[in-house]
């Protein structure tokens, strides 16, 4: 769960993908990076980004335990389909459902983008990721300073999409966070899930001898397909996961 100070995205200089179109597109505290393989309707976008938010705003306004709560929180039943996705990943990982709203914005554009004919589309929402991809691509891994693991990345291949891939940080960033892992990656079916899951097991690491702990929550989380979970010079994971270096 991102908090509403600014964060800087200095890891965005590193993107490396010359083939395809990168555009950024900021409203209030949704910093978004969109990379396709044609041209980004930037007004479309916009316009998505202020309905997204709005559903979100006015569904607080009914229901403030939406934006306080740390715990699971059922939803009406009419409440706007991002309202709902963000409920539900928050139900399947145990955690509050603005956990989930970084990945929620990202999901849903993503989607919007492929619905609309584009084939090949990479949403970074404050590091918290939507792909769809047509040749194998890499995801780097930043936990800080520390050397040991500079250049670490994951491969992704085209027919593991669509995918979510999202980052919690009790070290790094600004993230509300319980725990002290450098970086808990969770790869998920989508990304509302991804970032939720990604705040659950990153509350659960205090040191290294929580990596088992965690590694089991994050398999028993249903639409979690792997995990990566860092602290300082322990690395854990689990799932379909082909790790690189690089320079990234």
């Amino acid at each position: 769960m991102k908090t509403d100070k600014y964060q800087s995205r200095f890891y965005r200089d590193w993107v490396a993908a010359k083939d395809l179109h990168l555009t950024r597109i900021v409203d209030k505290e949704t910093d978004l990076q969109i990379l396709a393989n044609k041209p980004i309707d930037q007004e479309f976008i916009k316009e998505r980004v202020r309905e997204y938010r709005i559903a979100i705003e006015n569904y607080i306004a009914k229901d403030r335990r939406f934006l306080t709560t740390l715990k699971p929180l059922a939803v009406e039943l009419n409440a706007p389909p991002i309202v709902k996705a963000m409920s539900g990943a928050s139900q399947k990982a145990n955690v509050g459902p603005m956990a989930a709203v970084a990945g929620a914005i990202a999901q849903f554009l993503g989607k919007d983008l492929l619905r609309k004919g584009y084939q090949e589309v990479i949403i970074e929402n404050g590091g918290d990721i939507f792909l769809k991809i047509r040749k194998t691509r890499i995801i780097g891994i930043y936990t800080g300073r520390k050397k040991l693991w500079q250049g670490l990345g994951l491969k992704i291949k085209p027919k593991d999409t669509p995918l979510g891939i999202c980052t919690s940080s009790g070290t790094v960033g600004h993230s509300l966070s319980f725990g002290l892992a450098d970086s808990v990656v969770i790869l998920a079916k989508d990304a509302t899930l991804a970032d939720a899951a990604a705040t659950a097991i990153a509350n659960l690491v205090t040191s290294a001898e929580d990596l088992p702990r965690a590694v089991g929550l994050s398999r028993s989380i249903k639409g979690v397909y792997a995990a990566v979970i860092i602290v300082r010079e322990k690395l854990s994971s689990w799932g379909k996961i082909e790790f690189v270096k690089g320079n990234f």
